[in-house]
């Protein structure tokens, strides 16, 4: 068992993503895994990343606030617990629309 405690979660930074730090809860360098990774971002206020795509699937489960989920085709908030997965290819960007920090889990293939 690999077990990552919250307060000794390491900090990553990801590209083109603004307001926000986000946290390595689990795989690449956290642990070891044999294909997914799942991180933690907090966004603030008026936090978001750009609009990119990936070459595979996103799960994103929000776990405090409200983010906004935006694609080419639709746009959703999600809310506590609530989730939505991105397709291989499906290009996103994450806003938090509000006045308050918001948390967002990401699991993603290594």
């Amino acid at each position: 068992m690999q077990v990552t405690r919250y307060s000794d979660a390491r900090r990553y930074d990801a590209p083109e993503h603004y307001d926000m730090r986000c946290l390595r809860l689990q795989g690449k360098e956290a642990t070891q895994t044999d294909t997914i990774w799942v991180g933690l971002s907090h966004l603030l206020p008026g936090g978001y990343t750009s609009l990119k795509d990936a070459a595979v699937e996103k799960i994103y489960i929000v776990v405090a606030g409200e983010v906004t989920v935006e694609t080419s085709t639709d746009t959703v908030t999600l809310g506590f617990l609530d989730s939505c997965r991105l397709a291989p290819g499906e290009a996103r960007a994450l806003v938090n629309r509000t006045n308050a920090p918001a948390s967002i889990l990401l699991a993603m293939p290594t």
